[in-house]
Formats: structure tokens, C-alpha cells, sequence
């Protein structure tokens, strides 16, 4: 891994006020972009969980799995997210072979504890309803589980972070591993959520598409779908929500390309 030697960058513990910026709206095939008077958000899906957010001076790894090849073309991450323990959201062999010395890591506790000790310096701990600004990103850490809450659960409540990230005016949602469930559903002025469908992990696309129409994203972004079944049915998660809200815009963006 490369150095990990960085000054720590301090981290609020509100969430600042957002500054009203006029934007156009711009679709690629494998890039999304949301251009603003200042700056631009550009999603880039890397692979299944995996994406890449551009906002300014920031770059943002999610989830960061498939090694370094997989982030080729990419700028360094400034800030990395993880949302929980298992490979397809933790590949600490991705991370030592990325370049982290710009980086911060937000985590839950339970990724942090499977961190060796060069990683803490660079590493937040959020939990279930935290908020945070992290390098002027505001964050919110959501809840993430199965249904039924037992023991067990796959993802019980509590051990993993679903995130929401606060861009100019726009709020993003990223689901992590979840079922529909209430604190999902609950969600206010989302402007793009990306929700996973696949089973037997998370949810099915009926269920994900009922939460979607509960909580009325502006846009919602289907990722998370492969399953022990192969590819969740996302036309059909596309054709439920558009028959339940024609105003929610279903945007697909190519997270399995090595399956074509």
C-alpha cells in the first residue's frame, strides 16, 4: 500500500447549509452528469456497488472493489465510502493498492474493526443516523438491514451505513444492502437514489420499486442487482415505477459490463 503518511482533515459534526445553484442535466450512456454554475457531479458506475462520484475537488470511491485495474482513468479518491463487511462493499486489497494519501475513509463500526492500524488515521466511524461534513461533502449515515429483524439477518440493522451525500442543491441516496424498509421508504427530497435489487441479499425489484414510489426520488438509479440467479429484472423495476409515477425517471447505467 502506498503511504498512508497525511495531515487529518476535521470533520463537522453538522451538516452546513447548501448554496442554490442552477443546474441542466445532461445524460451519457456510461456517464451521468449534473452540471451546476461552479461544479459538476459525474457518476461513473465502476461495477455492481462500485461508482466513482466527481464533485468539484472531490472524488469519491464507493464501495472500491476489483483492484486498482478497475479504477484506471480515474482521478485518486479524496474520500472513500463503505457501506459494509462483505467483498463485494470491503476489498482491503483494493484500498492497499489504490493511492490514499488524499483519502479520508467513512465507515461503520464494523468495517473499522476489520481495518489493520495504518488505516486509522485516515478513517471516520459513522453510524445509523449520524450526519457529518467531510472535506465539504455533507453526509448522512442510514440505516441498512433485512427483513425480518433476527438473528438471522444477512445485514442486521445497525452494522452497515446506507449514505446520503448532499451536492449544491441535491441530495443522493446510496442504498448499500437493504430491504424496503421504513427508513428507507421515509426518505425526503431525495434527487437520485441508487437502490439495489437482488436476492437472496437484499430485496426484490417489486419491493424496491414500492419503497422508490414511497419515497419519490427525483431520479433512481437500479444498481446492486446481480443476484445467486444471475441479473434482477431492472426493465420490469423500470416499468413498475414508471406506471406508479411517470415523473420518477429511471436512469440505467451499465454496472455489469463483463456479462453482456
Amino acid at each position: 500500500m502506498k503511504t498512508l503518511a497525511l495531515p487529518i482533515m476535521a470533520i463537522a459534526l453538522l451538516i452546513t447549509g447548501c448554496k442554490d445553484e442552477p443546474k441542466t442535466e445532461i445524460i451519457k450512456t456510461d456517464l451521468e452528469t449534473t452540471e451546476t454554475v461552479s461544479k459538476t457531479l459525474e457518476i461513473t458506475p465502476i461495477s455492481h456497488a462500485t461508482m466513482v462520484l466527481n464533485y468539484g475537488n472531490e472524488t469519491i470511491y464507493v464501495d472500491p472493489t476489483g483492484g486498482k485495474k478497475a479504477f484506471e482513468g480515474q482521478k485518486d479518491p479524496t474520500i472513500i465510502l463503505i457501506t459494509d463487511i462483505y467483498g463485494d462493499h470491503l476489498s482491503i486489497d483494493t484500498l492497499k493498492e489504490l493511492q490514499l494519501n488524499n483519502a479520508l475513509l467513512v465507515v461503520p463500526q464494523a468495517v473499522a474493526d476489520t481495518f489493520e492500524a495504518d488505516f486509522k488515521p485516515m478513517m471516520r466511524i459513522m453510524a445509523n443516523g449520524q450526519t457529518a461534513v467531510v472535506k465539504d461533502i455533507p453526509l448522512e449515515a442510514i440505516a441498512m438491514y433485512n427483513l425480518p429483524e433476527d438473528d438471522t439477518s444477512r445485514h442486521p440493522k445497525g452494522r452497515g451505513n446506507g449514505y446520503i451525500l448532499t451536492f449544491g442543491r441535491e441530495r443522493v441516496y446510496i442504498s448499500g444492502d437493504t430491504e424496503d424498509i421504513t427508513e428507507m421508504r421515509d426518505l425526503q427530497n431525495i434527487d437520485k437514489a441508487f437502490v439495489c435489487m437482488n436476492l437472496s441479499y437484499t430485496m426484490t425489484v417489486d419491493s424496491a420499486a414500492s419503497a422508490v414510489l414511497d419515497f419519490k426520488p427525483k431520479q433512481v438509479y437500479p444498481f446492486h442487482y446481480r443476484g445467486k440467479d444471475g441479473l434482477s429484472d431492472v426493465s420490469k423495476f423500470k416499468a413498475l415505477v414508471n406506471e406508479g409515477n411517470p415523473d420518477i425517471e429511471v436512469i440505467q447505467l451499465e454496472w455489469y459490463p463483463e456479462e453482456k
